[in-house]
């Protein structure tokens, strides 16, 4: 394997890693949304979902945490890339904080634009890679 496929497919699983987690915070920060509705709807004591509600605020500080900890690697696998003259690599949405305008389209910013991936040859690789795991933006 060359060093460009294997920062392919470093790419794709770094993507896949952080789409994983912001979909685990997404779905723990509903559930500790519906919380304190479901205690009352179920007409219980606060008392009683308590230690429930504490361990969904504790998993979400645990995931915050945990997609800290991927940026880190993202950035410096990013910057490692950089040193070995790797052919720039990007997974999912191409706009980054800072960029004015928006270098991608913006995401999808309910006027029906979308993201577009940078290197798009990649997109073909990553479904040989990642078949199961990941979907392509």
């Amino acid at each position: 394997m060359s060093r460009q496929s294997i920062g392919e497919a470093l790419a794709a699983r770094l993507y896949a890693a952080e789409t994983a987690v912001d979909l685990a915070l997404a779905e723990t920060a509903r559930l500790a949304s519906a919380l304190p509705a479901a205690r009352a709807d179920a007409y219980l004591s606060a008392v009683t979902g308590q230690r429930a509600f504490d361990g969904a605020a504790a998993s979400i500080g645990a995931l915050a945490a945990a997609r800290s900890h991927l940026i880190q690697t993202h950035n410096t696998l990013a910057a490692l890339a950089r040193k070995l003259g790797l052919e720039a690599l990007a997974m999912g949405p191409l706009d980054k904080p800072g960029d004015h305008p928006p270098a991608g389209g913006g995401g999808d910013d309910g006027l029906g634009v979308k993201a577009e991936l940078v290197n798009k040859s990649l997109a073909d690789r990553l479904k040989k890679i990642l078949p199961d795991t990941l979907k392509l933006c």
